[in-house]
């Protein structure tokens, strides 16, 4: 029987530091990365100070059964870089040296996918691929059949509708493939499916549940990476909708959708423009699309993990469950108590859930406090694999066994932050992008670019600027970033 390993980006095995129970006798794991979109940080159940508004029975499971990470960052606070950073081990802005929305992968970096190919595993990608560059093209380095997996079903984009996912929607709308605004059938390896019904979370969920049942010869490797809790927000199942009280919203038609902003009538953009900001939905009722869309995802994954009980995997699958960002100020997603959220380097946009969780592998109920980061989970899955990383490129470390102080940078377009130990440095600025963020959001100090310094053990939500009070600090900090964009930047 194959093992399979699910990441939650919460790691922990009984021989790594006492986490982690595994030996040489052990054949390979399958394993399971299951990536979600924009979830808040207090919306993650397996936090001790969790929204209590939240209801994710399922994800709450999965982080008792394993490691919890309190300090997980992405390497960006927006969805393609972060993936990149997970996808690769890397910081993206290694070859992105402009920090933008799309670094895009070069021929020469490996992903992770690559490199458990090259170990005998069967690899499968489904749902989103958004790697900032080349959407919606299969011959492209950036389409996940040409960077290590053998399989994919979803779609090369920011975002995707939930409902509409069929080839006659995609032909009657003049602008079917955006980079956000997404909608029609989803790609599937040379070719695409198209779905007449159905809920793109919930299809999702399905399609990954026929890949675990498939029989294979060799362990597989499966990144299941879910648009949830990205918008549009409120396109959730009548069930979700009832349950929180909000009322459905028309889906979108051409011949029903007036011009939006610099959008022309009958545009698809237009109607995905009017309903991924404050206006048409306001604060009380987002907060509930986004809890009902939340509490949809949680069922989807909890089919997962019944799965595999019910194919006699649950006790030989490691998973990994990450978000790829922060929560964002326009979903209504909760991030206290920290400050800002997805688009900037406050706290808020770059620490993320993660959680890890094997069943006689790793302990149960493990909280770890060190601080990691995205880039972690290629190494580890590598050491799980058997596989040897001989790429002294690679910017993470094994999550099984965290390195205390370490140095993290971020550089995300005019602004930068560097981590080292308790303390945080940074000149990024406010930034909750096209419309006000909701009533959750939590407005940085500064909206400037000037340089802040922060103690992050004692103050988590970034409140207490002790740059004037640390000048030294400042410059060591400073001096230390600056040191390793000059060595690492450019090289590719």
């Amino acid at each position: 029987m194959k093992k399979i390993i699910v990441f939650t980006l919460l790691i922990g095995l009984y021989s790594c530091k006492d986490k982690m129970r595994f030996n040489e006798k052990d054949t390979l794991p399958n394993i399971l990365l299951i990536v979600v979109d924009d979830q808040g940080y207090a919306d993650f159940e397996p936090f001790e100070n969790h929204d209590t508004t939240v209801e994710t029975p399922n994800i709450g499971k999965l982080g008792k059964s394993g490691i919890v990470y309190t300090q997980a960052y992405t390497t960006a606070p927006v969805c393609s870089p972060s993936r990149v950073g997970i996808l690769t081990g890397k910081n993206q802005f290694r070859w992105d040296v402009k920090s933008s929305w799309g670094p895009g992968l070069p021929d020469s970096v490996k992903t992770i996918a690559e490199y458990l190919k090259d170990a005998g595993y069967a690899t499968a990608r489904i749902g989103k691929n958004d790697l900032g560059r080349n959407f919606h093209k299969y011959n492209v380095r950036e389409y996940p059949n040409a960077h290590g997996y053998d399989e994919f079903l979803g779609f090369s984009a920011h975002a995707h509708d939930y409902w509409l996912l069929s080839k006659e929607i995609k032909d009657i709308t003049p602008d079917p493939n955006g980079t956000s605004a997404v909608l029609g059938p989803l790609m599937h390896n040379n070719g695409e499916k198209s779905y007449n019904e159905g809920y793109l979370t919930d299809i999702l969920t399905d399609e990954a549940i026929d890949y675990i049942k498939k029989p294979k010869e060799n362990p597989f490797f499966l990144t299941l990476s879910y648009s949830s809790v990205h918008h549009l927000i409120h396109e959730v199942p009548q069930k979700y909708l009832d349950k929180y009280g909000v009322k459905p919203i028309n889906n979108y038609h051409p011949d029903s959708l007036m011009a939006y902003g610099k959008h022309k009538p009958g545009s698809y953009a237009a109607y995905y423009d009017k309903y991924s900001r404050l206006g048409d939905i306001q604060d009380d009722d987002l907060r509930k699309y986004y809890l009902a869309n939340l509490n949809c995802l949680d069922d989807n994954i909890g089919r997962v993990l019944e799965s595999l009980k019910t194919e006699g995997l649950e006790k030989e699958t490691l998973i990994i469950y990450v978000s790829d960002n922060g929560g964002s100020p326009l979903t209504g997603a909760n991030n206290s108590p920290l400050t800002g959220g997805k688009y900037s380097l406050w706290e808020g946009g770059i620490r993320v859930p993660l959680a890890i969780s094997w069943p006689d592998k790793i302990k149960p109920n493990q909280v770890e406090t060190q601080y990691v980061s995205g880039t972690d989970i290629l190494p580890t899955v590598a050491s799980v694999a058997g596989i040897t990383l001989d790429d002294k490129t690679i910017d993470g470390v094994n999550l099984l066994t965290p390195k205390k102080d370490r140095l993290l940078v971020w550089k995300w377009q005019k602004t930068w932050a560097v981590r080292l130990g308790d303390w945080k440095l940074t000149n990024s600025n406010e930034n909750h992008w096209k419309s006000r963020p909701s009533n959750l959001y939590i407005k940085p100090i500064s909206n400037d670019l000037s340089l802040k310094l922060f103690n992050l053990k004692e103050d988590s939500g970034e409140r207490i600027n002790l740059s004037d009070q640390y000048p030294d600090k400042v410059k060591a900090l400073e001096e230390a970033y600056l040191k390793w964009c000059k060595t690492n930047i450019g090289n590719y």
